[in-house]
């Protein structure tokens, strides 16, 4: 699903971020290549990046999935 249109960024782009370390989103827009633009997403990415960052915490809870 498209999360930041401006940038094209998808919820897979934004969980690829955090696994490769992004911690914020001021993170994720370098770590894809791009800038933030109108800043809409920025709510959407830290709530991906925090699910994202939850997950590598516990992968335990992954395996349920």
């Amino acid at each position: 699903m498209y999360v930041c249109l401006c940038n094209g960024l998808t919820d897979r782009h934004v969980r690829e971020a955090a696994r490769s370390g992004a911690t914020r989103p001021s993170e994720v827009y370098p770590a894809c290549g791009c800038a933030v633009q109108c800043g809409g997403c920025a709510r959407t990415l830290r709530r991906i990046v925090d699910e994202a960052a939850a997950a590598l915490a516990s992968p335990e809870l992954l395996a349920a999935d």
